[in-house]
């Protein structure tokens, strides 16, 4: 199935649309998880702002395992993938679709399957399934995300688009926030597409605003401005 996923992202980036029709999509779940403090031999972590829960190392907690702890830091896995905390940062967050964020700006999406990166984010605050794309010039967003989004994307500019079934029209418009992890960008160009897409193309009108850093199976993404 990700070898013709692959196939079709190349084709959405010269159109900045990606087709795929019968497809089920899960969306992620969002999972954030903080350390409190240290109680002894054991860690408090609040497991998606819930009451401080006390763990020793090895013991878990709604999905959240404590794999070792030292002064102000501790080791948990979350989601399947380690994560490290430390006292007084911002709470960590995993969904399904691979998102961590942390402080000062900066995104690691971690790699899923068939080395896609997934992230679940937020369009003017509503939310949305989001698949990093390099090579699309813009933010790509098929017309039914559009519509639940409250998009007044047919008050943009009209434009024409090239489809797998023809030409079709598009409308290009301004975003005025959008969010991956803890990371806030303002203003954002995107095209909005009249063909159904199982999530948002995020493309370079976005991914422009960040050095970018693929390590292995991670994707960093530092904020530049």
């Amino acid at each position: 199935m990700f070898s013709a996923l692959s196939t079709l992202i190349a084709a959405a980036r010269l159109v900045l649309l990606f087709a795929l029709s019968g497809s089920a999509w899960a969306q992620p779940v969002s999972q954030s998880v903080s350390l409190a403090g240290m109680l002894g031999p054991k860690a408090l972590l609040i497991v998606d702002g819930g009451t401080p829960k006390a763990l020793a190392v090895g013991e878990s907690h709604q999905g959240v395992k404590l794999l070792s702890m030292q002064g102000d830091r501790a080791v948990v896995e979350m989601g399947g993938v380690k994560q490290n905390l430390r006292m007084g940062d911002v709470p960590v967050s995993v969904s399904s679709g691979g998102v961590q964020a942390s402080s000062g700006g900066r995104i690691v999406l971690p790699a899923g399957t068939g080395g896609h990166f997934l992230a679940q984010g937020l369009i003017n605050g509503k939310p949305a399934t989001m698949l990093v794309d390099t090579g699309a010039t813009s933010v790509a967003i098929g017309k039914e995300d559009a519509d639940r989004l409250g998009l007044a994307y047919k008050t943009g500019q009209q434009v024409r688009v090239q489809t797998a079934n023809g030409t079709s029209v598009g409308w290009r418009i301004k975003l005025g926030s959008m969010r991956v992890g803890d990371v806030d960008v303002y203003d954002v160009d995107a095209t909005v597409t009249n063909s159904a897409m199982p999530f948002v193309l995020l493309g370079n009108s976005f991914l422009s605003r960040f050095q970018m850093n693929r390590t292995n199976d991670q994707l960093v993404l530092v904020k530049r401005f």
